[in-house]
């Protein structure tokens, strides 16, 4: 066990004194932040006023602008937790991408630890370091909330939400685990880090809402763990903005704006609990690590 703590450690002091690495992992969320400043926060904030003008009659216009505001705010700030948890654990998890290209791979080889407790020293590194970053930005988001005069997160949605971080964290980790090693060169990670980078947005239905996408893209995004983890993030950062911002409209008018903008998701016109979802992270995790620990031993047979 003191060799996995000297890895774990070790990991996580690389990537702190790394400032350049530190930067890129979070360019995907800085970049979300400026898009949404710029036009797609305004965007979004109008259409919700719209929808109140057009369903909801006579109604407060003041206070549905800052509710329509508040309601994007946390739904931006869900997909802040989630990219960060995504890119973090991609600039971590390439750690060992890099010592097996520069060759410090073998040094751990023959040391006396077990692979396995190799492999779980650097997911383990990832899991700690992105869980770290996502709880900053949420306790970020939660003052910015209180100093803009917003509904802030009761402490029930913040124990929710740093428990869906930390499974987040662990789906990613995993899954990019299992693709590590795969890879056996940094320029080849770094190119497949760049597409995760500019694809999360759309693959997370951030850039765009759900609704706005084809079909045939909703579909193939369904079959994807990020879009059931940010949805799950959304379905609980906007639970009290939802109820605020459609009070008084039908129900079906919140449920519509709500698969238009991804807080759920709905296959063959039925919404996939929030337990199914939570069930599908899970087992793409386990089954990921299980695959990864099969390959490892292979290889460890092999390389005798």
């Amino acid at each position: 066990m003191i060799g996995l703590y000297y890895i774990i450690k070790r990991n996580i002091l690389i990537y702190i004194r790394d400032k350049t690495s530190v930067f890129f992992s979070l360019l995907s969320m800085l970049i979300v932040i400026g898009l949404m400043v710029l036009f797609l926060g305004n965007m979004n904030r109008d259409e919700v006023v719209y929808i109140l003008e057009k369903y909801g009659g006579q109604r407060d216009k003041a206070l549905d602008l800052a509710n329509a505001t508040n309601l994007i705010q946390v739904w931006t700030i869900a997909g802040l937790l989630v990219v960060n948890s995504l890119t973090v654990s991609l600039t971590m998890i390439g750690m060992i991408v890099e010592d097996e290209a520069k060759n410090r791979i073998e040094s751990f080889y023959v040391a006396p630890i077990k692979r396995s407790r190799l492999a779980l020293g650097y997911v383990s590194a990832s899991i700690i370091m992105a869980s770290l970053i996502c709880m900053i930005t949420l306790a970020i988001s939660q003052a910015y909330l209180f100093l803009t005069d917003s509904t802030v997160f009761t402490v029930q949605q913040v124990v929710q939400l740093l428990v869906l971080i930390i499974v987040n964290v662990f789906v990613y980790s995993s899954l990019l685990f299992l693709i590590a090693i795969f890879v056996h060169s940094v320029s080849a990670w770094s190119t497949l880090g760049s597409l995760i980078g500019t694809l999360v947005g759309f693959v997370g239905a951030i850039y765009l809402p759900m609704g706005m996408l084809p079909e045939s893209v909703q579909n193939v995004l369904k079959c994807l763990p990020i879009l059931h983890g940010i949805s799950l993030t959304r379905q609980i950062s906007t639970q009290i903005a939802l109820e605020n911002t459609f009070l008084g409209l039908p129900e079906e008018v919140s449920k519509e704006y709500q698969r238009y903008m991804g807080i759920t998701v709905e296959v063959k016109d039925r919404i996939i609990s929030s337990g199914s979802q939570f069930v599908f992270l899970i087992v793409c995790s386990v089954l990921a690590l299980i695959v990864a620990s099969i390959l490892l031993k292979r290889r460890e047979i092999k390389n005798r």
